[in-house]
């Protein structure tokens, strides 16, 4: 084994390794790091003494270590906000009801398009700063709020610029098909063949995509449409994901199965038949606990049908202006537990291995394993379980990016 760079000792790992049980727990462990990559990840014992010549070594003083955390869904750039709507809501109008007006996500629409990118940048910022200062290492950023092809470019290019801003891996994906705009009013057909196809493969062209979303949903696109997005993603060879069954069930767990997607998102609606065809294709379920949260729904996603048939289970914060003005995954861990019923496993878990399924990135991220990205978040805990338990309390204390310390 050559030797390592740095390496951390006198831990207590959260490995999240599935070749352990449970959360993958090592007490006295140790992590080696070479070239911001994972030699070792272990009881301290087991290190090869050969690994410690020449390396830097970080005493963790008994702290837990875990994988850095990932947001794997979030619409983290946009511009302004939507108090207003919020307002609305506490008055008692529904979420469907307040899109059906002309607010919700269309109501984004003007902001972004009359903000220019570095405005973007700028606004969205803080946001990640907040998701940082948990160990966050990597974030998943969507398109959407744009709606023509220059705007949805963009919003992308904006979301690519915020990992030279800060240390943070970025993930883009397009999500033209997130609603019609107002000029596209009853013509969604026009609008995907005039805008998103066409900006999805400008986007492509750019390489400004990792991967291509939509909301198939009573109020924005139909499973159809759907395909039309999907087939033409299949053809530019980009994985697909889907905003699915939140408010209706429309079969897009099953549809989005059906395109090998990465995950299926939200999923309050899913029934059986779309639980197990999310298992047999591998697409993880993103729950979403902080939009239920945010717009009062009382239809939980059937945890116990993605128990029963295996389905991976991904949490995130859904950072968006209007439905989870969310920065906070430790906070959308205790609400995984506390209205979803997840257990602390499936809740840490959530924000590590199953979301860096749901990226397509489980090969690089997501647990402690050798030849993985040195992606760590170091803890002041006495337990994993504070992690999950807290309200309000951030415990970290330090956060590691491909073996450096994390600049913010």
């Amino acid at each position: 084994m050559a030797k390592g760079d740095r390496i951390w000792t006198n831990a207590r790992l959260a490995t999240l390794d599935p070749g352990r049980l449970g959360l993958g727990i090592v007490e006295g462990g140790a992590v080696a790091v070479r070239d911001g990559r994972i030699l070792f990840a272990g009881p301290a014992a087991e290190l090869p003494s050969s690994e410690l010549t020449g390396a830097e070594t970080i005493d963790c003083d008994g702290r837990w270590v875990t994988p850095g955390l990932i947001d794997c869904h979030t619409h983290l750039v946009h511009a302004g906000n939507r108090a207003r709507e919020f307002e609305m809501r506490l008055a008692g109008a529904s979420y469907e009801e307040i899109a059906r007006a002309g607010g919700g996500i269309v109501s984004s629409v003007s902001s972004v398009r009359s903000t220019d990118e570095d405005g973007l940048v700028r606004e969205s910022l803080p946001r990640l700063d907040a998701l940082l200062a948990e160990g966050v290492t990597t974030v998943e950023i969507k398109s959407g709020y744009g709606l023509t092809v220059a705007d949805e470019l963009k919003m992308l290019s904006a979301a690519r610029k915020l990992s030279e801003k800060r240390d943070v891996a970025i993930v883009t994906t397009y999500l033209g098909a997130h609603a019609t705009p107002a000029e596209y009013k009853g013509r969604n057909g026009d609008f995907l063949r005039e805008v998103v196809l066409p900006g999805l493969e400008a986007a492509h062209a750019e390489g400004l995509i990792d991967a291509v979303d939509g909301f198939c949903e009573g109020i924005a696109f139909s499973p159809e449409d759907m395909r039309l997005v999907f087939d033409a993603a299949e053809k530019l060879g980009l994985p697909v994901k889907l905003h699915a069954d939140q408010l209706s069930n429309l079969h897009g767990a099953a549809l989005a199965a059906e395109y090998g997607a990465l995950s299926a998102d939200h999923l309050e609606y899913t029934d059986e038949e779309g639980a197990a065809a999310m298992a047999k294709a591998g697409t993880v379920a993103v729950l979403l606990p902080g939009a239920f949260y945010f717009i009062r729904e009382t239809k939980k996603p059937p945890v116990e049908l993605f128990r029963k048939h295996g389905t991976p289970m991904a949490l995130a914060t859904d950072c968006n202006p209007g439905t989870s003005p969310l920065t906070s995954l430790l906070l959308t861990m205790n609400m995984g537990a506390t209205l979803f019923a997840l257990t602390v496993e499936e809740c840490i878990a959530g924000i590590t291995r199953e979301a860096a399924g749901a990226l397509g990135k489980l090969d690089d991220i997501g647990t402690l394993q050798p030849g993985k990205a040195a992606d760590l978040a170091i803890w002041d805990i006495a337990e994993p379980a504070e992690l999950v338990y807290r309200i309000g309390f951030n415990p970290l204390h330090s956060r590691i990016r491909a073996g450096r310390d994390a600049t913010f």
